[in-house]
């Protein structure tokens, strides 16, 4: 990947492995933007988009994005996060995501990258970008134990209820993978790079990333 033209880097993550921070940090790094699943939902939320919304928008304005965009990010440029934590079984990350919202939240980020440089955390990225020219495929795993002492820690729950969440998180990614991408987000061959985040802190997880960039435009 070469950081000196538009790129697109995406980081697919195990729940407990901290690899939503570690987007977020790396953007921040490279000076571009973070785009996750609560940003995307703020965005559809607000417009009520559609993909017949989104044809209209494109149809009467080529900046459609950047006319998108402009709603997301608050008067200090930060953009507009929703309040996106773990859930609970039964809260609404964990509904099924419908043919519609997946080609609606595929078209958002095809306009993202047609227009700028950005991390993407999930929502299938390693598959929508997987024809752009300029593109890194992250993933950040973590043993069970770590993960569940982090998910513990940051939502304040026993340990049952921390392996539970993240079996029901870890089955629901897995068969959004399938459903849409027709393969398993465990397969290594969909990344360019392959974390452990046992042993490393977010921090130099960075690091890693940024160093493998560096490398890799020389």
């Amino acid at each position: 990947m070469n950081k000196n033209e538009k790129f697109v880097i995406t980081i697919n993550r195990e729940l407990g492995s901290g690899g939503r921070t570690v987007g977020r940090k790396l953007a921040e790094k490279l000076g571009v933007e973070y785009y996750d699943k609560a940003v995307i939902q703020t965005l559809t939320d607000k417009y009520n988009l559609s993909v017949e919304e989104i044809e209209r928008l494109k149809g009467r304005n080529h900046s459609w994005w950047a006319e998108l965009r402009r709603a997301l990010f608050e008067s200090n440029g930060k953009a507009a996060t929703a309040n996106y934590t773990l859930a609970v079984p039964g809260d609404k990350p964990f509904e099924p995501t419908s043919q519609e919202m997946y080609q609606v939240e595929r078209q958002i980020l095809n306009g993202i990258a047609e227009n700028e440089s950005c991390v993407v955390a999930g929502r299938l990225g390693f598959f929508v970008f997987h024809t752009h020219p300029n593109h890194l495929n992250v993933l950040i795993q973590a043993s069970m134990p770590f993960r569940v002492e982090r998910v513990m820690r940051k939502q304040n729950v026993t340990e049952e209820e921390a392996r539970k969440t993240i079996e029901k998180v870890d089955q629901m990614r897995e068969n959004y993978v399938k459903e849409y991408a027709k393969t398993s987000r465990y397969d290594t061959r969909n990344y360019d790079l392959v974390i452990s985040a046992d042993g490393n802190t977010e921090d130099q997880i960075v690091d890693i990333i940024l160093q493998y960039i560096n490398n890799s435009s020389k």
